[in-house]
């Protein structure tokens, strides 16, 4: 441990953390503070150089590197005793091109650096439902969002990555440098270096007709079933997502809708929101659509930010029909007992998600018409036991229309990786992650 100590600390300064040190458990702990990490060291590296040196003397120390940004899904990462944990989080910087419509960010920045600092130009980016959630991580595992069904994955709208390599090195992977790292990257993860800053493309977006439309959740076997057929149809110029949801009595919440059981249908409409009217038929007892500025969808969704205790599961579901809705509320619903805060969120795809994009990488579509999530908080050990339970119900319980895909950035358990990537896509990701990563010193949370 010594020479590990030594190198490590030559190179980051003061900002590598050893087992037993007084900082130790602080740094180790990522976003979703149920996930229980015990790296080797934890090191914070302020730039691009300093990833480099961490790489090489890892390496030479007989370790690997897990690259983690955020850490909000950390727990399929599994055991880390040979493992440095590079945290990026340090790296924030975000640089806005309004001519090129482009921007750059650091491995360490968050959605909401980006969001708001596109805004004053008029520009939006592909961004999903979480402020909090590192730009990086998710462009490398797909990222789908509030405008995915007009524009697709954010990750097919990536340029360039900015990452080093096993050897410690320094490269630029594009459409021109390195071309298979470029295609690997886009969808593929983790698995190939650390990523250390990504270019993509922004959109020409400045407002949004955005919302929610809120019932009691005992109205969900009413709106459900209309808003699935709704969604199989709807022009790709929408995008939503219905949630059954348990709010606590906590007053971060708003008070319309503090210790209440809810079925929310929120989105964003790019068109005409006469879209919207089907549901909006429906008699919500709330409806807040309305032009808005497109920074504001960073927290639409409202999803909690800051370190929270998470434990959750998610599936592709490749129907919605009135049998399965029946087996999702039997679980999920009124009735059934679920502790869960978010009992069942099922996200709207097709459109451009459901299409190869132009110009894509190892991920080109999602070949499921919803993606389901179901969530629950673990604050204790049997809140904990709880929510594996409920969450695992959820799954389960829907397993006979599940696509057999997965899409990675939702999987928070180890799963099946070849599942989310065509069998020819596997292939050629094995070959790439071989020829980059030989002896596999990179741990990424789903492993190629």
């Amino acid at each position: 441990m010594t020479t590990i100590e030594s190198s490590l600390r030559g190179l980051c300064g003061g900002a590598v953390h050893l087992p037993g040190d007084p900082g130790y458990d602080a740094a180790r702990t990522p976003w979703n503070v149920a996930v229980d990490l015990r790296p080797a060291a934890v090191a914070y590296p302020g730039d691009a150089a300093e990833v480099a040196g961490l790489v090489r003397a890892a390496s030479a120390a007989g370790l690997r590197i897990a690259p983690q940004g955020t850490g909000h899904n950390a727990a399929p990462l599994g055991p880390l005793d040979d493992v440095v944990l590079l945290r990026t989080s340090a790296m924030t910087g975000v640089t806005i091109d309004p001519v090129r419509r482009t921007a750059r960010a650091e491995a360490g920045a968050l959605w909401i650096d980006v969001v708001e600092a596109a805004a004053p130009h008029g520009l939006a980016a592909l961004h999903g439902s979480s402020p909090d959630v590192g730009v990086v991580g998710y462009s490398l595992g797909g990222g789908i969002g509030w405008y995915s069904r007009e524009h697709g994955l954010q990750t097919n709208s990536v340029t360039a990555f900015e990452l080093v390599t096993a050897a410690g090195e320094l490269v630029r992977a594009d459409e021109r440098h390195e071309p298979d790292l470029f295609w690997a990257l886009r969808g593929g993860g983790g698995n190939f270096g650390v990523v250390t800053a990504v270019e993509f493309d922004l959109l020409p977006i400045s407002t949004v007709h955005a919302g929610w439309l809120v019932w009691d959740w005992r109205e969900a076997a009413r709106v459900l079933p209309v808003w699935a057929d709704w969604a199989l149809s709807a022009p790709d110029h929408v995008t939503t997502s219905a949630r059954l949801l348990q709010l606590p009595p906590l007053p971060v919440i708003p008070e319309v809708f503090r210790n209440r059981q809810l079925l929310v249908v929120d989105g964003a409409v790019l068109g005409d929101p006469g879209v919207l009217a089907p549901l909006q038929a429906l008699r919500p007892e709330l409806d807040t659509f309305a032009q808005v500025p497109a920074a504001t969808l960073g927290r639409l969704h409202m999803d909690p930010e800051g370190p929270t205790p998470a434990i959750d599961r998610a599936a592709m579901l490749s129907s919605l029909s009135s049998a399965s809705i029946d087996a999702l509320l039997s679980v999920a619903g009124p009735d059934s007992g679920t502790s869960l805060l978010v009992a069942a969120e099922l996200r709207q795809l097709g459109g451009a998600l459901g299409r190869p994009a132009p110009r894509h990488g190892a991920l080109p579509q999602l070949d499921a018409d919803f993606a389901l999530f179901t969530c629950g908080i673990a604050a204790t050990p049997e809140m904990g036991a709880a929510a594996l339970a409920d969450t695992t119900r959820v799954v389960d319980a829907m397993r006979p229309w599940a696509s057999g895909r997965e899409y990675l950035n939702f999987a928070g358990t180890k799963v099946d990786t070849s599942t989310a990537f065509s069998a020819a896509a596997w292939q050629r990701l094995r070959a790439i992650r071989q020829a980059f990563d030989p002896a596999g010193a990179f741990l990424a949370n789903h492993v190629i």
